[in-house]
């Protein structure tokens, strides 16, 4: 599997592109802005995608998504306790970020335990509540792409309106940490890690 990290946008979110070692069948994680270079690697790589796929719905992991459609015209997947933060500006808070209010409706509405096909792989929909109620994590092969659930040290912020502390430690302990220490960790924001090093040394988790 091939994992392709694009830190996009002013916020830095980690846009990812995953596709298997003998196809170019890809998804797009999360595009948050500089849809341009998205699109470039996407044409180098000679990607087809087929989904965008959301771990949450707020403004600096969806800031890219529009263009990123009209390129690839590939359906734009969310949970679908998150659905209401695509369609509402002020509620993604991208109404008072630099790229302005974006709202757009989802084509997929997904579940936890929701399976997407990919050549020969499969990914796997967590639900991780707690940054946001919809907010999703997946599993794809020794991979763990973990949205703003868990990052490299850290959790995500749960200050924000439907946002849910008790919630996001019961996802990071009892919906991640339940994977093999080897697990390869991609986080929306920051560096790779595993759940061994989360176990080991994110405070949140210890």
């Amino acid at each position: 599997m091939n994992v392709v990290r694009i830190p996009a946008g002013v916020y830095a979110a980690n846009c990812y592109l995953i596709y298997p070692e003998n196809s170019t069948e890809g998804i797009v994680v999360d595009p948050g802005g500089d849809a341009d270079d998205i699109i470039a690697k996407i044409k180098e790589l000679k990607l087809n995608i087929k989904y965008i796929i959301l771990t949450h719905g707020h403004g600096d992991h969806i800031a890219g998504v529009k263009e990123i459609k009209e390129y690839t015209n590939a359906p734009l997947a969310i949970h679908k306790d998150d659905e209401y933060l695509l369609k509402d500006g002020d509620a993604n808070l991208s109404s008072t970020m630099v790229m302005g209010s974006i709202e757009i409706s989802p084509d997929i509405l997904l579940e936890d335990g929701d399976n997407i096909t990919l050549g020969d792989l499969n990914a796997e929909v967590i639900h991780t509540p707690g940054h946001t109620p919809g907010g999703i994590s997946l599993k794809i092969d020794d991979c763990l792409l973990t949205g703003d659930t868990l990052f490299a040290g850290s959790i995500g912020r749960t200050d924000f309106p439907k946002s849910s502390y008790d919630a996001i430690i019961n996802s990071v302990k009892n919906r991640l940490m339940v994977f093999p220490d080897d697990t390869k960790v991609y986080p929306g924001h920051g560096p790779a890690s595993t759940i061994k090093k989360e176990k080991e040394t994110n405070p949140f988790v210890r």
